[in-house]
């Protein structure tokens, strides 16, 4: 048998993942971007496995090179704009801190990820726990209800909303 042509490398790839083979999915993918490295989708599909690997930096790189290679193409630019909240959305977890202190640093980048990226519960859950840091009480019950409207049963969103509002009752009674 000879060299494998691009698709069926993809199609390696995709089997590899359904055997939850991933790091041996990234092989493929990456085989089948040195036969075809100005394949726009190639590059958009490894993104997707290395960012399902948590290789976010990685995942970024060959999401970029994606848009690089085919700027029209929207959900390339949906996908980069996800990377990039979740990107932001680590770096604020390590602003979050019982103190309050470095909290308004985590709010203004979990703003940001909320800004690229309004589909992220995570987001949401994050800017509702930061807010309730400060004492932003009616913040943190706006993110929360923003984090239900995504995820109606998010368990730690229900209890939280509830928390909450008991918090913001009880500050506006002192």
């Amino acid at each position: 048998m000879g060299q494998l042509n691009g698709k069926e490398l993809i199609k390696k790839a995709y089997e590899a993942i359904l055997n939850h083979d991933f790091e041996l999915a990234v092989e493929w993918f990456e085989q089948a971007i040195a036969m075809e490295p100005d394949n726009a989708s190639y590059h958009y599909r490894l993104s997707i496995t290395y960012a399902r690997n948590n290789k976010l930096s990685k995942a970024i790189e060959h999401a970029s090179q994606a848009i690089r290679l085919d700027p029209e193409e929207d959900h390339f630019h949906y996908h980069l704009q996800h990377l990039r909240a979740k990107e932001i959305i680590l770096k604020a977890e390590n602003y979050i801190d019982d103190s309050g202190a470095q909290t308004w640093m985590a709010i203004a980048l979990l703003k940001q990820a909320v800004a690229l990226d309004s589909l992220s519960s995570e987001a949401y859950l994050m800017l509702g726990i930061a807010y309730s840091q400060v004492k932003e009480y009616s913040q943190a019950i706006q993110s929360i209800r923003e984090l239900l409207k995504l995820d109606p049963q998010h368990e730690a969103g229900i209890e939280l909303l509830e928390q909450y509002r008991n918090k913001l009752k009880h500050y506006m009674q002192s």
